[in-house]
């Protein structure tokens, strides 16, 4: 039979990547339910294609857009919260959870909660919600299987071993754009320089993370709800040839890394078949062509982002939310050109030093301490200019 999947934010880069293994294994795959934002046309197509049997919008005053769009096609049209909702704990033996923000964080916490094998891409679940999130998969018998290539690697390396091998696990980090750049580059950096990855294609925001190293530093905060390990046994290392995804230290002194192209769909194809093993049309790595593999220790005063995540993460309480609500308030005003370079990490310390929250104990909580962090970050912001 089929696996049934539900693919949540079909129409950004990793819900591409997921359709294009996907319609390369019809055979293999069931597509129940397609969502998206906005994009209307986009995601008709895509219900279309895959004779989705349910296609939703988060924005409902698309809908009637949509079901003109899928009019004669079979597939029933949505849209709002509760279809988001619906389509993540509906059909679906699994569910790729790819709505980019804390937008997503209902919709996988339903998945969760109707015990699903939720292949995660949405970083913002674990890192705003990562004790409820474990919590609601242990009382479901959920599974959470990582996309992002980092924890796919650790997880591949993990296979056939116990967590209480381990030594410790090792995230690589291809260090942005300006690993190499100067103060003064850097200081006057333009988002159009921030986002040209020298070695992944993904969209802007992700790309400012990268170059920032919070991407790294929120990996780190999901790393921890994933595998267990605390603080002190998860690692940061940059590889500026983004060939070795993450490395696994065991008690014995083995090292295990899993190596790839740079290609999302090796990860997603993992987290598809899995436990099985499905083909890529990813390009196969050439050693003796790369020649050599280079490591080097992060720089915490070029990147202070990943400081502050671990300052974060060994703090817990609503400290990730805080972090990862204002990182994405300080990105977007740098991207529209209201913040250099250097202040979105000043602006994310600011709301760190200000924040006193409890701890989280609903997904209602989240999302009101995230409100709630956006607000403040936005008034400092104000106060900053005049």
């Amino acid at each position: 039979m089929r696996r049934r999947i539900s693919i949540l934010g079909a129409t950004g880069s990793v819900g591409k990547s997921t359709l294009d293994l996907v319609e390369r294994n019809v055979d293999r795959f069931q597509v129940v339910a397609v969502t998206a934002c906005t994009n209307a046309s986009a995601l008709a197509d895509i219900a279309r294609r895959t004779n989705a049997s349910v296609a939703v919008l988060a924005d409902e005053s698309r809908l009637s857009q949509l079901q003109q769009l899928l009019a004669g096609s079979g597939c029933r049209a949505e849209a709002g919260e509760a279809a988001l909702t619906e389509a993540a704990s509906g059909d679906a033996e699994l569910v790729i959870a790819a709505i980019v923000g804390c937008a997503g964080l209902q919709p996988v916490m339903a998945a969760v909660d109707a015990g699903k094998t939720v292949a995660l891409a949405n970083k913002e679940a674990l890192v705003t919600a990562g004790e409820l999130m474990t919590r609601a998969a242990q009382a479901s018998g959920a599974t959470l299987l990582p996309i992002d290539s980092e924890h796919n690697a650790i997880f591949q390396c993990l296979a056939g071993s116990r967590i209480e091998d381990v030594s410790r696990i090792i995230l690589t980090a291809s260090g942005g754009p300006f690993r190499t750049a100067s103060t003064e580059l850097i200081a006057g950096a333009t988002p159009a320089q921030a986002i040209a990855h020298p070695n992944w294609s993904m969209g802007a925001k992700i790309s400012v993370d990268s170059a920032t190293m919070m991407n790294k530093g929120l990996e780190l905060i999901e790393a921890h709800y994933l595998f267990g390990l605390k603080s002190d046994r998860i690692d940061v290392l940059i590889h500026p040839q983004s060939v070795v995804h993450s490395l696994v230290e065991f008690v014995d002194g083995s090292v295990l890394a899993q190596l790839g192209s740079p290609d999302m769909r090796i990860p997603i194809a993992y987290a598809l078949a899995w436990p099985e093993r499905i083909a890529t049309p990813a390009q196969r790595l050439d050693l003796a062509a790369l020649a050599r593999l280079d490591f080097e220790a992060p720089d915490l005063g070029r990147f202070p982002a990943l400081r502050l995540a671990r300052e974060v993460l060994e703090a817990g309480g609503a400290a990730p939310i805080v972090l990862n609500a204002a990182n994405e308030i300080a990105v977007s005003a740098f991207l529209d050109g209201q913040l250099r370079f250097p202040d979105i990490a000043r602006f994310v310390e600011q709301a760190l030093e200000g924040s006193a929250s409890p701890a989280p104990a609903s997904i209602g909580d989240v999302l009101e301490i995230d409100r709630s962090t956006r607000s403040r970050v936005e008034a400092l912001m104000t106060e900053s200019c005049h």
